[in-house]
Order: structure tokens, then C-alpha cells, then sequence
């Protein structure tokens, strides 16, 4: 029997939920959150069914869900302890909140036109392998329904983004600190609409969204939006 993948997130997030345990005001879409348009990207979820794709601690779906009425959000993501923290944190707004620990891919998949958002804010777009994760997107909202990512316009420390499909290793660590890569997906925006069209996706934009303030690890922030066909 092969062994599990060790949880390469199991640290992230975790000084913060110590501290932080509110509901966010705000839906921050740029790479510092510190910034940029807000929820109003999404449009009018009254009543809607979303979910965040790779959500982490849950603190967008936990904002939609307090601040803008959906008939529910599902924060879905494939770390154990990202999914722990996200329940600790939020699991009191079930069931309009709920978190899913789950492959996004596999999820989607196994969930045909049953969404009207799919939104991923540095996520699951990031992470997980384009050319799977776009044509499941795809099929699992319903005909018309947004898929809204925000992702890195070009590497942390400047270097640009991937001209083809071609992740990084970039680095991580083991629960027990050990060092370890992961895989992410930096990609151009014409990468983008490519991967978005082959996917069936149509009214496909990306708009370059530049940092609030500069530093080193500051960036530009790719800002995608797409429809399923109808």
C-alpha cells in the first residue's frame, strides 16, 4: 500500500487563526489582500451555490456567506489541515458554509451543473494541474454559470510568468518541518485564455491587477473570469 502524501499545508495559516478568528469585511481578490475589487467580481450570489476552489482556511466563502446571502458556498480543499481549520473557525455557519475536504478536480467531476460560481483566489487554480481542474470547472457549473480565479501575474521576486503549460516546484515543508516542493502553476495571460477556450468556457477576460504597494515579494495579480457555455 503506498504511503499518503505528506500535507504540505499544514503549517500555512496557522499564526493567524490563532489570532484571527473573524469574519472578514472585505473579499480581497489581489496577491497582498490588501486591496483591489472586492465580492462585486462574483455579481449577485443571492440565493446562488458556489464553492472555492483550494479555500484554505474558508475566510472568502465565510465573508460571502455572512455579508452576501448565498443559498451556500462549499470550501473545498485537498489539505487535511487547511479543512481542520477551516471547520474549527467557521463550521458555525453550516450548512450555508460548508467544508469539504477533497480533491477539487475529483470533486467537480463528481458534481455535474450543480454550481452558479466557481471562484479560486490564489487556490486551487494555482496548485492543481490546468488542463484537469478547467474542464471539470467546466462541467460542474451550470450552463452561463462564472468561473472567477485571481492567480500570479509573474513569479514572487519579478520573473515572468510561464509562456506554455509548465508548473514550478516551488518551496514547502512536511507537517515535521522537513523541506519539500510543491507544484504551481504561473502562466501568461494568453496561456490562460487558451486553457479557458479548450475547456468550453466563452466571455473570457483576464485584467492585470498591479500591487497596492511594492516590495520584494510583491506582484501583479492575474485576474481571470469566464462563462460555461450556455
Amino acid at each position: 500500500m503506498q504511503a499518503a502524501a505528506p500535507d504540505l499545508w499544514h503549517h500555512y495559516g496557522r499564526t493567524r487563526a490563532d489570532t484571527d478568528r473573524g469574519v472578514p469585511d472585505f473579499f480581497p481578490w489581489i496577491w497582498a489582500q490588501d486591496g483591489g475589487p472586492g465580492s462585486e467580481v462574483l455579481g449577485d450570489v443571492t440565493g446562488l451555490v458556489l464553492a472555492d476552489l483550494g479555500a484554505g482556511a474558508a475566510r472568502h466563502a465565510a465573508h460571502l456567506v455572512v455579508h452576501h446571502a448565498p443559498a451556500r458556498v462549499d470550501a473545498i480543499d485537498a489539505s487535511a489541515a487547511q479543512h481542520a481549520m477551516a471547520g474549527d473557525l467557521y463550521g458555525h455557519l453550516a450548512p450555508r458554509l460548508r467544508t469539504l475536504h477533497a480533491n477539487a478536480a475529483e470533486h467537480l467531476e463528481a458534481h455535474p451543473d450543480e454550481y452558479d460560481v466557481l471562484y479560486s483566489v490564489f487556490g486551487g487554480l494555482d496548485f492543481a494541474d490546468p488542463r484537469r481542474l478547467l474542464p471539470a470547472a467546466a462541467r460542474a457549473l451550470r450552463p452561463g454559470g462564472l468561473l472567477a480565479a485571481a492567480t500570479l501575474g509573474h513569479y514572487l521576486g519579478g520573473a515572468p510568468a510561464e509562456p506554455d503549460v509548465q508548473h514550478a516546484d516551488i518551496p514547502a515543508r512536511t507537517p515535521d518541518g522537513t523541506p519539500a516542493t510543491m507544484r504551481r502553476w504561473v502562466l501568461q495571460e494568453h496561456v490562460w485564455t487558451k486553457l479557458l477556450d479548450e475547456a468550453g468556457f466563452t466571455a473570457i477576460g483576464v485584467d492585470r491587477l498591479p500591487p497596492a504597494t511594492s516590495g520584494a515579494r510583491s506582484a501583479d495579480t492575474l485576474l481571470l473570469r469566464a462563462r460555461r457555455h450556455k
